[in-house]
């Protein structure tokens, strides 16, 4: 079953830097989610979606994935890309 591995974003809605050196493991749907006819929750019987392994670095993410024969792609971080700006510049 293939799976990807990614460092945690960070989240846009806090400026808090927790847990952004985590790398995570999560596998690829292996069928599409249909909705339910009856109350039209959607859903699907892949039960692996629902699995997400942690890890403190991307090397230690490829080493359990090639210990269980897991076929994993790394996804590479952007680089942060910082704008200086001071507060007069708003009124320029």
């Amino acid at each position: 079953m293939p799976a990807r591995i990614y460092q945690r974003p960070k989240n846009a809605m806090q400026s808090g830097k927790a847990r952004l050196g985590e790398w995570i493991l999560d596998f690829v749907p292996a069928e599409a989610r249909t909705p339910d006819p009856l109350m039209g929750w959607t859903g699907s019987g892949d039960t692996q979606v629902q699995v997400q392994l942690t890890f403190p670095s991307a090397e230690a993410a490829q080493a359990y994935a090639k210990k269980h024969g897991i076929d994993a792609e790394v996804h590479a971080v952007p680089p942060r890309k910082l704008k200086l700006q001071a507060y007069a510049d708003n009124f320029r």
